[in-house]
């Protein structure tokens, strides 16, 4: 056991980050932006890259220092994954802070930025002179989805490392060995999610992710008239924000109680002056979770929307591959038959247009009624 178990189907990527622990030449580096497609395991080689810094064995798995690392206990080792739409200028600067520190215990200070495409141009420019200077014992780990979502500046100086997709194969065979899936679902959970680990273990394991997912791929029939597609739109965004509600109503609840105590509210002594503008501001900082949860939801769908029309493309195209969506195979092709191939691609564009539509924060409902619209066979 090691700290790269996880990395699944990133041989060669491991292999660089090794060299790096080993100091084989100048394989080390102060800073690395660390890209890959989702659910490729961008955060998980920064943490196990960190582990294994922090390793006196080079990232043996089973020490105090690895476990900790791993687990984003470790005194050294700083994991920050907002859960807001953007990293801020005063966040960074607490990073950069914490940055010039010397390590307590390891052998290193590692920050690990697991959204760095979320960072602010203020806060790019925060950063900037942390990496341009960095303490003696500093590493910065930022991730990012493709160097293009990081500030020039910033990637101009870290040393990039791009993590591939992993088979689907490989994608199995981990949720076999790790989680105990049964072989037959870790297959389909595999080929569902498209070599994205984090979504095949959550289609693996929980049933109703899987109906969520089976209700979206049933939709493109469905879209027949203008109020079938608005109809949908509304399901759609009413389902993902139902969801994002659920998820953190009782995290925000322990955390306004938690607020609250902390301010004297409920009890007899001083309250601070600025109480109320520190309640506000949480309660700001939940929508802002909200919003983001219910976003990433919506993406799930326009991810499955995509996989849906490259099936009914790939038999347009008399491709051999075999079907992303097997369950859907007669629908699909049903809508092969009746399209033609630059209509598919014209409908893959519309979803790539939804995605930059909810990316630059179009009202959800708007985009996805704009979307389906644009899906729809006969208006």
């Amino acid at each position: 056991m090691t700290v790269w178990q996880e990395l699944v189907g990133q041989e060669a990527a491991v292999a660089v980050l090794t060299r790096a622990v080993a100091g084989q030449g100048h394989a080390m580096s102060h800073a690395w932006l660390i890209t890959g497609p989702p659910g490729s395991g961008r955060s998980n080689a920064a943490r196990a890259f960190a582990a294994a810094l922090e390793c006196a064995k080079g990232g043996c798995g089973e020490c105090s220092a690895c476990r900790t690392a791993l687990s984003g206990a470790h005194p050294d080792v700083t994991v920050v994954r907002t859960e807001q739409l953007s990293i801020g200028v005063d966040e960074v600067r607490q990073l950069v802070r914490r940055a010039s520190m010397s390590p307590t215990l390891g052998h290193h200070q590692v920050i690990i930025i697991e959204d760095a495409d979320r960072i602010t141009e203020r806060g790019a420019d925060a950063l900037l002179k942390a990496i341009e200077e960095p303490a003696p014992r500093t590493v910065w780990l930022l991730c990012a989805p493709t160097l293009d979502d990081v500030v020039a500046t910033i990637r101009s100086r870290c040393r990039h490392l791009n993590l591939a997709t992993p088979t689907q194969a490989a994608v199995a065979r981990l949720l076999v060995e790790r989680d105990g899936v049964d072989p037959a679902m870790a297959s389909f959970a595999a080929r569902a999610a498209q070599g994205h680990v984090g979504r095949a273990r959550y289609l693996a394991r929980d049933e109703a992710s899987r109906i969520r997912r089976r209700e979206v791929l049933q939709l493109p029939p469905q879209l027949t008239s203008l109020g079938a597609c608005l109809r949908a739109a509304a399901n759609v965004v009413t389902a993902s924000s139902d969801e994002a509600t659920a998820s953190t109503t009782d995290r925000d609840a322990k955390e306004l109680a938690e607020l609250n105590e902390a301010l004297g509210f409920g009890t007899k002594g001083a309250r601070p002056r600025n109480a109320q503008s520190q309640v506000k501001d949480l309660e700001d900082s939940q929508k802002a979770r909200v919003k983001r949860l219910q976003r990433d939801g919506l993406d799930r769908v326009l991810s499955e929307l995509t996989t849906y029309y490259r099936d009914v493309l790939s038999v347009q195209l008399g491709a051999n591959a075999p079907l992303v969506n097997l369950e859907q195979d007669a629908p699909i092709r049903t809508l092969a038959r009746r399209a033609t191939p630059d209509a598919t691609m014209r409908k893959l564009d519309a979803i790539l247009a939804a995605r930059t539509a909810l990316e630059t924060n179009v009202a959800p409902l708007l985009a996805m009624e704009a979307l389906f619209i644009d899906l729809a066979e006969s208006l």
